[in-house]
């Protein structure tokens, strides 16, 4: 058996560990996408793993400016893979689209120009056509589809009939999940299918009970890390940097980054830019000095009250899930227009985005007769309990919310969706009759829910990836995390190699 593994930056190594574990499973070849070049040369390294070979996405996109577009292989393109046109494999490009990771939002400048967009789709999916071809992979796996290499790769493997296992977090605890369909949760609502059925008792339901208890008596986001608690989201804690101890680290980091940055012999696409970096920095900084407060208000928790919480940009919640709705103000517009006409929409930003947006964001959403901006520090979990409905387009908040039985409404093809107490507005001007649907009509079925937990619980395993991934933890706690063995093993029960109970 031979797997095709997508591994993108941190994750590499994560992924390498995977591969050796499915070894003892059967599988004999792997072959790999990947980006950026430094998981490229990781993965290079790695003598004791079978990989027949390696595409790097930095050197096909380099290709190019030496491809002639060919506007009769584009066509041929969009009538086979086109979700129905070939724009959302370019329109979740970050890069790509608005120069975003490699420089920091709000910037949004297009890295290249429409013609070239074009090449880089051409060159780009001719080599994964051929890269599959070639290998014949069994299955893919992967570990994000955030990119124009990693969705073409996706549906092009599923054209062609390779067995898909895409990761994603359940949201429970540390639970991480494989579906087939990056927006559901496709085995685990299979097994809830069945239990809602009755063709299978929940395998799960003490657990799931359990879990429900616990969150309703001390409610948690299920990553602490975007705890308002533990980021620094007042300008006195933004300029801790200048702290004697902290300035020294900072010193250092500059250093490595500049002469890591000069002396690099290859420049990619993907690559930060040591002075836009910095600029950008700066600019960050400058927003916290300046600060928000003025724009704040103290929430009303006692009246009738929305609540909708801001996403992260740039990231795949918008660019993959609801790839219409990337404007946030806009859709905030429609929602508060949507709204009884006693109510207020309360506002929040992401923690991890403050300082990124500039203070005219969020004056633009002032300018909304019934809106409320809402101080960051205020945890969302403090806003959602008193909430009369709790809006996101395909957020963590909906899930929350779930929990403490409030009335949902999403805006994206996503996983929680598939409960029956979870409304999705697919039409903007059918939205205030939805609303008063769900304020009006709402009933939560908390046995509906237990199943779905249970059947999740079931389904899914228990692993520090979120603290690894983003380099919280050393490379070598990868080998020491129970979960990733766990995680090879349920991977092995996907493809056939071991039986599934």
């Amino acid at each position: 058996m031979k797997g095709c593994f997508f591994l993108q930056r941190r994750f590499a190594p994560i992924g390498c560990h995977i591969a050796k574990q499915l070894m003892k499973y059967g599988v004999d070849e792997f072959c790999i996408y990947t980006t950026p070049r430094t998981a490229y040369q990781f993965l290079s390294s790695q003598k004791d793993l079978p990989i027949t070979k390696i595409l790097l996405d930095e050197d096909i996109y380099k290709k190019y400016k030496n491809e002639k577009l060919d506007f009769e292989y584009l066509k041929w393109l969009e009538k086979e893979y086109g979700l129905p046109n070939l724009w959302h494999y370019l329109y979740i490009d970050r890069v790509i689209m608005h120069s975003q990771l490699i420089r920091e939002y709000p910037h949004d400048q297009p890295l290249l120009s429409y013609e070239d967009m074009l090449r880089v789709l051409q060159v780009t999916s001719k080599e994964i056509i051929k890269f599959l071809k070639e290998e014949k992979p069994d299955f893919l796996f992967t570990s994000v589809v955030g990119s124009t290499a990693s969705l073409l790769l996706y549906h092009i493997c599923k054209k062609m009939g390779v067995k898909i296992l895409s990761l994603n977090y359940s949201r429970i605890k540390n639970g991480i999940i494989l579906t087939e369909d990056y927006r559901t949760f496709s085995w685990a609502n299979k097994i809830f299918d069945e239990i809602q059925s009755g063709k299978i008792p929940n395998p799960k339901e003490k657990e799931a009970k359990q879990f429900l208890e616990e969150f309703r008596n001390n409610p948690q986001s299920y990553y602490d890390a975007y705890s308002p608690d533990n980021l620094a989201l007042t300008t006195l804690k933004q300029f801790r940097f200048l702290l004697p101890h902290r300035f020294v680290k900072l010193a250092t980091w500059l250093s490595n980054f500049f002469w890591k940055n000069l002396q690099k012999k290859e420049k990619d696409y993907t690559d930060e830019i040591f002075w836009y970096s910095i600029w950008d920095k700066i600019k960050r900084k400058v927003r916290m000095l300046r600060g928000y407060s003025d724009l704040y208000s103290a929430p009303d928790t006692q009246g009738d009250y929305a609540f909708y919480g801001l996403h992260y940009e740039p990231e795949i919640a918008l660019f993959l899930y609801a790839p219409f709705w990337n404007d946030q103000i806009n859709l905030i517009k429609q929602i508060a227009k949507s709204l009884p006409i006693n109510f207020k929409l309360l506002v929040k930003e992401h923690p991890s985005m403050v300082g990124y947006r500039p203070r005219k964001y969020y004056k633009e959403l002032l300018k909304i007769p019934n809106i409320q901006l809402i101080n960051p520090n205020i945890a969302g979990l403090n806003l959602i309990k008193n909430a009369k409905l709790v809006f996101s387009i395909s957020g963590g908040a909906i899930w929350e919310a779930i929990f403490l039985k409030k009335p949902t409404i999403t805006f994206a093809d996503v996983w929680f969706n598939k409960l029956s107490m979870v409304k999705r507005s697919d039409n903007i001007e059918k939205l205030p009759y939805l609303v008063k649907e769900q304020l009006e009509n709402f009933r939560h079925d908390d046995r509906e829910l237990i199943n779905f937990i249970g059947a999740i619980l079931e389904d899914s395993v228990n692993a520090n990836l979120t603290k690894i991934r983003e380099g919280a933890e050393s490379l070598e706690a990868i080998k020491h995390e129970k979960g990733f063995d766990d995680l090879a093993r349920l991977i092995a029960k996907k493809v056939g190699l071991l039986p599934v109970k």
